[in-house]
């Protein structure tokens, strides 16, 4: 009869205190792609017309290039926030700003690899990288005031 009232060793799982922390920087982050993605998207096209029109083949694959690496950079940051959400919040805040200082470097090298490439033109890609950027990480700040997530958490 005792044997019907214990716990399976698998158990252990349930006891685990639950971080309060996880699902906020979780939401967040959810907050965070879908207040960007359209923004950003939008640059994006904007940046591949105005770069095909003013400079040509060149300017449309520098844009495209420049384009598509800040979005995929961008996508990456906030895979982090994810990623890291369930750990210790000053972690979080660790690989948070690790992933930007990141993200800057994987940006500068694209830049100067691709740079001298006469196939594509280094200011559509610069000028189109810079912009997708600068938008996304301005929708992620409007995103984190429309969530009204407290910056302390009572009792952490």
């Amino acid at each position: 009869m005792s044997e019907a009232t214990e716990q399976p060793q698998g158990g252990a799982a349930a006891e685990e205190p639950v971080n309060p922390h996880a699902e906020t920087v979780r939401r967040l982050a959810r907050a965070m792609f879908r207040t960007a993605v359209w923004p950003a998207a939008a640059t994006v096209v904007l940046g591949v017309v105005v770069a095909t029109l003013v400079v040509g083949m060149t300017g449309l694959v520098g844009a495209l290039i420049g384009g598509a690496v800040a979005f995929a950079s961008s996508l990456v940051t906030l895979w982090l926030m994810r990623t890291t959400g369930g750990m210790n919040p000053a972690f979080v805040m660790v690989a948070a700003l690790g992933g930007y200082v990141g993200k800057m470097l994987v940006l500068l090298v694209v830049m100067t690899l691709l740079g001298g490439i006469a196939a594509i033109h280094r200011e559509s890609l610069a000028f189109t990288m810079l912009a997708t950027v600068l938008v996304w990480a301005g929708a992620e700040v409007v995103a984190f005031k429309k969530t009204r997530i407290p910056t302390v958490v009572p009792g952490s």
